[in-house]
């Protein structure tokens, strides 16, 4: 008789594996333009380079990180998927090259599988000259090493390149690269003749770097190229006879010095070209071939558009001539927010005794922790970036709604970016807001935003992306006839958390979900998170607390108060709404928006709660956001001015309204805390669709346009409109005040049509106008502002097309 076993793994452990062993690697460094990297502390990293040789002074404008500076016409991920691979569009006028950069992943193994890139140029003006010399290159950091098979040769490469490698995490790999046929080398120029030997060939360096530096790679790359390229010049200094081509000069060494673990290759193009890179995992027995990019590719384009189809629908609500121009633009919107997603590891700087004079009462007791900025243990974190370009790292208030959007494409690699979050609360419960890990991030960040205070806080959106998770597990479980009740009950979990697995998970809408097909992972999950979670809950309410008792105030909760910690005098950074106008700093003063947002996480902690079971902390949040509910009412609205307003105090420590018209006088309808049928529902309503306040042809602005300071100094909250608090609005509307009965309902259905539609059409046609979508957009003439492309929180526009709330 044949016993039939079944294998049994902690539910953790089995979710966690098979999802990384999926998304090992990835485009992980959005700061580039095209790098791949695996989710591995120091491990394997690569990159592209290029510029055109048309002329000596392309290469002082090499193409490398991205940057608004280099004025690219666009760079747009098309399609991408972390869990399959993607195509990049980038197109560079300067140097009249679009660049296509294609990813395919192949499963496999036990190291995170293989994966091959493909680089294909070709002008965008083919009656103009297209010369381009790409770089591409590999850096190894940590234990193990990484070597040049291929014999070296004094004047560079011919035909295939091939590296070998080992690492603990990734075993044995093998690295080639491979020529496409019909590529043309620059053949012509003066002094050819002297450079025949060299020119069509591959060339190459390597050079050992030292551990944590191999993000510095390129400029290691750029000065041996350089070097090189004066030594060759020297021989031509009468101007008489003319200069060499740049493409004959301006070439790697083709050297490679003793224990290198950084290895770059170099060609040169003229007209169109194609070459491939192959990662080939030692467990994994399929060798990549070019034939493997010829049929992935096109499969997995066909795939994705299938998919994003059935997760995104085009809506019935807009015109059928629309839809291939809108389908294209959501589909890279979310592609890019996908493609965007990084991974980050190395040390922070954390200063736990900075504060402003009006927060000194925070450290009146000292707890021997010395003042002024130090540096923490290295830690890693799995994150969306808000803009590649300008945001190349992890913004906690950010990361809540591009969650919402990853957890629509993708529920386990947004739970796994999730996990990656909460891994950072710390004992105390905080978690910085901005996380600049290492020093390739702190690179970017100007020295006086590098340091994160531990009584700073941020809107605390991350719950946001659990309650939109444990509804798609409510979904999906329905789905198969299994009851909100019987989530989490009678699931054969056995002690220690551990469940019976003996079948793959089915597929959902072509991409597997360990938790939407089985909710007993997804219960597991939540109970792992749900105590950092909380502790970081106690941590913001904890070091928030404003003061209600010293004047004079009244509400009905003694307690229920709260002011932003870490303002200046022009700035609130840390609500996230940075010079939005506020009254002049007092230890006094409390913040409308701060204590809304309390609210809405003790309401979202309330759900939580209740579905994991914690009845006793259900009951616990119950009370407080009932409290805090009626200290919103008592404390901050304004009768006289019918809307909600911070609370400030004056010489004589009275309390008096702090009232700027905007989008902090609507947070309580931005996050559906108002009932349908409370009276001031009619005034914010008003104030929304008002022309002279915050309404507008393209959005909602953040101050109103009658406001003294309406666009005035930075600029930054002070009309611009935010694509992100929009979709908190349209999502008010459309789930709580434009469906259910209520005296404004009417009203609600009104403005939610007419503001979805200014919403879409102003970043489309802004998208289609410059190629890009942005940071901000104007509030008089709707053109797209600060820093681009922002597919972070501006991706959005997808979710509210196909009605994703």
């Amino acid at each position: 008789m044949r016993l039939k076993y079944i294998l049994v793994v902690p539910l953790a452990t089995l979710a966690s594996a098979r999802s990384n062993n999926d998304t090992l690697w990835g485009a992980y460094r959005p700061n580039l333009y095209f790098g791949l990297r695996p989710k591995i502390p120091k491990s394997l990293m690569t990159g592209l380079m290029w510029f055109g040789t048309q002329d000596y002074q392309s290469v002082s404008r090499i193409r490398h990180a991205c940057d608004q500076a280099h004025n690219l016409d666009t760079y747009t991920w098309t399609e991408y998927d972390t869990r399959e691979g993607g195509v990049q569009v980038i197109k560079d006028g300067a140097n009249n090259v679009k660049l296509t950069t294609e990813f395919l992943k192949v499963a496999g193994g036990d190291h995170g599988g293989s994966w091959a890139a493909r680089i294909k140029g070709e002008p965008i003006d083919k009656t103009k000259v297209s010369r381009i010399s790409p770089i591409f290159y590999f850096g190894l950091e940590g234990l193990g090493g990484l070597d040049l098979v291929t014999d070296e040769e004094e004047n560079g490469f011919e035909g295939q390149i091939k590296l070998s490698g080992s690492t603990p995490e990734l075993d044995d790999f093998t690295i080639r690269i491979i020529d496409g046929e019909g590529n043309r080398a620059v053949t012509y120029g003066p002094h050819s003749a002297n450079f025949e030997d060299r020119i069509g060939k591959t060339h190459y360096f390597g050079r050992p770097l030292k551990d944590g530096s191999v993000w510095e790679a390129h400029a290691h790359i750029l000065k041996a190229l350089i070097d090189k390229g004066q030594s060759s010049l020297s021989a031509y200094q009468d101007p008489t006879g003319g200069y060499p081509d740049p493409s004959f000069v301006l070439q790697l060494p083709d050297d490679v010095y003793t224990s290198s673990n950084v290895f770059a290759f170099q060609k040169f193009f003229d007209g169109p070209f194609q070459f491939d890179v192959f990662f080939d995992s030692g467990s994994v027995k399929q060798k990549l071939t070019s034939s493997t990019l010829d049929q992935g590719i096109p499969a997995l384009v066909e795939s994705y558009g299938k998919r994003f189809r059935e997760v995104f629908p085009y809506p019935a609500d807009y015109p059928p001539e629309q839809k291939e121009s809108l389908e294209a633009f959501s589909r890279a919107v979310t592609s890019n927010l996908v493609g965007g997603v990084g991974y980050f590891y190395g040390t922070s700087m954390v200063d736990r005794k900075f504060s402003y004079e009006w927060d000194e009462e925070e450290d009146s007791d000292d707890d021997g922790a010395l003042k002024g900025a130090r540096l923490t243990d290295p830690k890693a974190l799995l994150t969306a970036t808000p803009s590649r370009s300008f945001f190349p790292r992890g913004f906690y208030w950010d990361e809540g709604f591009h969650l919402l959007h990853i957890g629509q494409w993708d529920t386990d690699f947004s739970t796994e970016i999730l996990k990656s979050w909460i891994d950072l609360i710390d004992e105390d419960g905080w978690v910085a807001r901005e996380q600049i890990l290492g020093e390739e991030a702190r690179s970017k960040v100007p020295s006086e935003f590098q340091t994160q205070v531990p009584n700073y806080a941020n809107p605390p959106t991350l719950t946001m992306a659990v309650t939109a998770f444990i509804e798609r597990v409510k979904k999906a479980a329905a789905s198969k006839g299994v009851s909100d009740r019987d989530l989490g009950m009678d699931t054969g979990m056995g002690a220690g958390g551990q469940v019976p697995f003996s079948a793959p998970a089915e597929k959902q809408l072509g991409v597997e979900s360990q938790y939407l097909d089985h909710p007993e992972l997804a219960m597991a999950y939540l109970k792992d998170i749900y105590k950092p979670l909380k502790r970081h809950y106690d941590w913001f309410r904890r070091t928030q607390r404003g003061q209600i008792k010293q004047y004079g105030r009244k509400a009905r909760s003694r307690t229920e108060a709260y002011r932003w910690r870490g303002r200046s005098e022009q700035h609130v950074l840390t609500s996230g709404m940075d010079d939005y106008p506020r009254g002049p700093p007092h230890a006094g003063e409390l913040h409308m928006d701060l204590i809304s947002w309390v609210a809405f996480f003790s309401k979202t902690m309330r759900e939580i709660a209740a579905f994991v079971g914690e009845k006793d902390d259900e009951a616990t949040f119950t009370a407080v956001e009932k409290a805090v509910l009626e200290n919103l009412e008592d404390l901050h609205w304004n009768e006289e001015e019918k809307m909600y307003c911070d609370l400030g105090v004056n010489e004589e420590d009275d309390s008096y309204f702090v009232c700027h018209r905007g989008y902090l006088s609507v947070f309580p309808l931005l996050l559906e805390l108002l009932e349908p049928s409370s009276p001031h529902l009619g005034h914010i309503l008003d104030l929304l669709h008002d022309p002279k306040h915050l309404w507008s042809p393209y959005g909602i602005r953040s101050l109103s346009a009658s406001h003294p300071e309406f666009g005035q100094g930075e600029n930054y909250w002070k009309g611009p409109i935010w694509i992100q608090m929009n979709y908190l609005a349209l999502r008010a509307l459309h789930k709580t005040y434009a469906a259910q009965e209520g005296p404004y309902q009417q009203k609600a259905q009104l403005i939610y049509k007419e503001l979805r539609k200014n919403v879409i059409d102003n970043v489309v046609k802004e998208y289609e106008r410059t190629g890009y979508v942005w940071e901000q957009y104007d509030p008089i003439n709707g053109e797209g502002k600060r820093s681009h492309p922002f597919t972070g929180w501006t991706s959005m526009t997808a979710l509210i097309l196909s009605e994703q709330y």
